[in-house]
């Protein structure tokens, strides 16, 4: 029998379901999902309000710390009204026996059900303390309808948390587990009411509150309806209901700027649907913990419109976002310095025509500016020079989980857009180079080996590692050159004066819009915060109008806006070297180029001298070039002059009126005119469809070139056959017919240059 009574009672009295809910960093409910068996029941209570606990012990159980489990007097009184009546009116249990008959799903009352209830009661008064049973009660008690348990009941009926509730409150939830089906919140409010203040004015007679508490809590409101719970993070909580599934999760959330998020995108969101927009995310990350401060994985939206959709973990088209990533990796490799002059020019790499998002061209344009004005093709020449591979490599490292088709899907496309990523992991990633960074100027110049983790939305530490010389990918110097240059691009309309400001925040900030206008994106990074935003369609449609700048950018600084101002990266200047460079290319000087002194990585004084500069010969009006044949050198001086390749030169000067061409030769001279030209259009190998227009006449395809000597008469050939001499302006209409062909030019002085090109 002693064996049988030590062991009658189960491990765990409780094996239902319960509800998944997280909360935020200070406790806050954030939100919840219901259990499996479609009740409202959150995990086992930490412990009971002091409010509660006294009104469920005077409602139910008077000598609930002097029993052992039940109650003689109470028994004995109810089995005399039961045998008088003649059936069961009047129950006797204690809450002991109560948290027994729960554990037990309520089976029929009968007096040999009620004997095991006695006994498994003693048992666990005998195995836990009044505080646990008391716990026990409180997370599993009913409370009408699908509500059952203190934590939920709270939220359902008065909209706060059970440490919260009010003394008429608390007493409301004590007395509704005695009978949840008949008296529930909206029905029996009379019935509800008196059962209540009885329960007050017994606490009042027992010096539980004293008579102005009394009269003051009588005097509240029923609840009339449920309350919806909070779903301030929903795609999050359905996100961790992946892995812990029924359990009561604390994140890293901040419930004020959660709150504050959630108002920022439904006020975007309703600006936004009026183009067709529908979808919006938002992620915020706390640079020195890596952890996550709010989390909105998608607008207020319609079912129609994917609103479950959670975009911070979809894949979708990068769009530029990766571009800041690739100048980085060409500092860190000594590839490049923050103001080398970059090619953008009319480009075809293997076929692969890329374009600027404005259709124009610059000539040139150092990195540092390419990057802030976000131009195509300078990233396409710098990946092609970098080394495709080499770049992909270094994103694997970054453990974007969705660029993994291999470099050969992707191609030189990979910079613009071409592979697929999500904000989750490109916050994360920004988070992590800021926090490298961070951490390279606070300690002894050395970086954390996990400094590259993915960011977490789970409360508590984030392991960093153990420090180390050795960079992860970039080193600090790099980084912070790339951030510098990320903050020169231009703000949205209202805020391009930033700078002028005392008030403004430093920040350093990417757009990026995808092909067809399906996605636009903005990412902003501080000392403190890593922000990203994400406006389009779920379902991938795209809309006029939908650009990272117009859509994403506006929210991303208002989002801003709700942070306070932080100082500025501290420069890492063991990582970094004052140098002298040419003030025109971006090169390290040379002994004949005008220098500026510039921040560089340690590693970029590796780099080339600038090759633009040439010394020539002119006379002493920089009129004309001239050599020994036609001068004295009395009358010859040496001057350094900054010339770049024809093509570079043609778009450069329309952009750049500072720009001077070279000196032509003085006539008289004899010696190398140092002519140059180049195709502007069409490039090598490409393939042209003839159109027609209107009338239903072919249109003739134009060919251009660009002459370093304007004035030259040049003479074009279609496939060897003589077609037209051009001066000043060179370029020519030609209907070629359909096949290979290939164009020559050949200016008077022999100079020529071909193209073949394909007609369909």
């Amino acid at each position: 029998m002693a064996l049988l009574y030590a062991f009658c009672l189960p491990v765990k009295l409780f094996n239902t379901p319960t509800s998944t809910v997280i909360e935020s960093n200070n406790g806050e409910l954030l939100g919840a999902l219901i259990a499996a068996d479609g009740q409202w029941r959150f995990p086992e209570n930490d412990s009971v309000p002091y409010k509660f606990e006294q009104c469920i012990v005077q409602f139910e159980d008077a000598h609930f710390y002097s029993h052992l489990g039940f109650n003689p007097i109470s028994i004995i009184k109810a089995l005399k009204t039961n045998l008088s009546k003649g059936n069961i009116v009047r129950g006797g249990s204690t809450l002991t026996q109560q948290v027994i008959r729960l554990s037990r799903d309520n089976k029929h009352r009968t007096y040999f059900e009620k004997l095991k209830e006695l006994i498994l009661a003693t048992r666990l008064e005998l195995r836990d303390s009044k505080k646990n049973i008391l716990k026990l009660y409180a997370s599993n008690a009913p409370f009408g309808g699908n509500v059952v348990g203190l934590n939920v009941a709270s939220w359902r009926y008065f909209g706060v948390q059970a440490h919260q509730l009010s003394w008429a409150e608390s007493a409301t939830l004590a007395v509704l587990p005695n009978a949840p089906s008949l008296i529930y919140p909206g029905k029996n409010q009379k019935k509800l009411l008196q059962k209540r203040n009885r329960l007050l004015k017994k606490l009042w007679t027992n010096n539980i509150i004293d008579k102005l508490m009394y009269s003051l809590s009588i005097q509240e409101p029923l609840p009339q309806k449920p309350f919806p719970l909070p779903q301030m993070a929903s795609h999050l909580l359905h996100e961790i209901a992946k892995k812990h599934k029924g359990k009561r999760i604390k994140t890293s959330i901040d419930f004020n700027a959660q709150n504050n998020v959630n108002t920022l995108v439904k006020q975007h969101y309703n600006t936004q649907k009026q183009n067709g927009v529908y979808n919006i995310a938002v992620l915020v990350i706390d640079v020195h913990t890596k952890k996550v401060i709010s989390y909105v994985g998608n607008s207020p939206t319609t079912i129609e419109h994917q609103k479950d959709v959670n975009v911070i973990t979809a894949p979708r088209s990068t769009g530029s976002v990766l571009k800041p990533l690739l100048y980085m990796a060409m500092l860190n490799k000594g590839k490049l310095l923050p103001n080398t002059l970059v090619a953008d020019i009319p480009t075809t790499i293997s076929g692969y025509v890329p374009k600027n998002y404005n259709l124009q061209y610059s000539g040139a344009v150092s990195a540092k500016k390419a990057l802030a004005r976000s131009l195509n093709i300078p990233a396409v020449r710098m990946l092609n020079s970098y080394g495709l591979h080499r770049f992909y490599d270094e994103l694997q490292q970054f453990k974007f989980q969705h660029v993994n088709k291999g470099v050969n899907h992707y191609g030189l496309s990979l910079i613009l857009g071409g592979a697929e990523s999500s904000l989750w992991d490109l916050c994360s990633s920004y988070a992590s180079l800021a926090g490298a960074l961070n951490h390279y100027t606070q300690t002894s110049s050395e970086y954390y080996s996990n400094e590259f983790n993915k960011a977490s939305f789970y409360n508590g530490e984030n392991n960093l590692g153990l420090l180390s010389q050795e960079k992860n990918i970039f080193d600090a110097g790099s980084i912070y050159l790339g951030f510098e240059a990320m903050k020169d691009v231009n703000r949205p309309q209202g805020d391009q004066a930033w700078k002028f400001y005392d008030s403004a925040k430093e920040i350093a900030w990417k757009t990026g819009t995808s092909f067809g206008n399906r996605d636009a994106w903005a990412v902003g990074v501080t000392k403190d915060l890593v922000i990203g935003v994400w406006v389009g369609n779920a379902d991938g449609e795209g809309r006029p109008n939908l650009t990272g700048i117009t859509s994403a950018a506006p929210l991303l600084f208002d989002v801003f806006n709700l942070f306070p101002k932080t100082d500025w990266f501290a420069k890492p200047y063991d990582d970094l070297v004052e140098t002298q460079v040419c003030s025109n290319s971006g090169y390290l000087a040379s002994d004949i180029c005008p220098t500026t002194t510039s921040l560089i990585p340690i590693i970029g004084k590796r780099t080339n001298a600038c090759p633009y500069h040439k010394l020539i010969h002119v006379d002493f009006n920089n009129q004309y070039r001239v050599n020994t044949s036609c001068e004295s050198l009395d009358n010859i001086k040496n001057s350094p002059w900054f010339v770049l390749p024809p093509l570079m030169e043609w778009y450069y000067k329309k952009n750049n009126a500072g720009y001077k061409t070279l000196p032509p030769l003085r006539t008289d001279c004899i010696g190398e005119t140092a002519i140059q030209m180049d195709f502007i259009f069409p490039k090598a190998n490409s393939k042209h469809i003839l159109a027609k227009n209107l009338d239903g006449n072919i249109n003739p395809i134009v060919f251009k070139i660009a002459h370093s000597k304007p004035e030259m008469k040049v003479f074009w050939y279609l496939d060897d056959v003589f077609i037209k001499t051009t001066e000043i302006f060179h370029e020519i209409g030609v209907t070629p017919s359909i096949g290979k062909h290939t164009i020559t030019a050949v200016d008077a002085l022999g100079n020529e240059i071909n193209q073949k090109i394909f007609i369909e």
